[in-house]
């Protein structure tokens, strides 16, 4: 059981949706974790995240979020409201995420706290490339991760 999981989510054969799994890479390469948290491309795993999920005690969910700002634009979903943003199609995995997170809550496992942080995507497109707006809010929004943590009472240090 972890503390606290960081999950990236999201398709990075989908232009903008691959946010997630961005961050989770400049993450891994920046900065170092302690024991007590662990970071995860969770891609489109769906239900397969369950485990992980129902492990942690708070999750950070990292993605594309679709909520009708202008692209790159820095989102952030707190707690019980984040189910409810599932039905306004976040993005093309988010059925799975509510689907992971009702049956964690069915199950009486659902993590204490959860929130999703993420930038609002272009248009979703096949590629490999984050458009430059999502490119561009990619630091700060690695930085505002480093300091949730930090505020969750973890040691992350920035690699020399």
């Amino acid at each position: 059981m972890s503390d606290t999981l960081v999950l990236g989510l999201g398709n990075p054969l989908m232009g903008d949706d691959g946010l997630g799994p961005a961050v989770i890479e400049r993450l891994s390469a920046g900065w170092s974790f302690p024991a007590d948290v662990v970071i995860v491309d969770g891609g489109t795993a769906g239900l397969g995240l369950l485990p992980l999920i129902e492990g942690a005690s708070r999750v950070l969910f990292v993605d594309a979020i679709n909520a009708n700002h202008p692209v790159g634009h820095p989102i952030t979903i707190v707690g019980d409201a984040l189910p409810r943003y599932c039905a306004l199609r976040l993005s093309p995995h988010e059925v799975d995420l509510c689907d992971v997170l009702s049956l964690a809550e069915l199950r009486g496992t659902r993590p204490a706290e959860m929130r999703a942080v993420g930038l609002q995507p272009g248009p979703l497109t096949v590629g490999i490339a984050l458009s430059p707006a999502v490119r561009d809010g990619l630091p700060a929004l690695t930085n505002a991760i480093v300091c949730q943590l930090r505020e969750w009472g973890h040691d992350v240090r920035a690699r020399a």
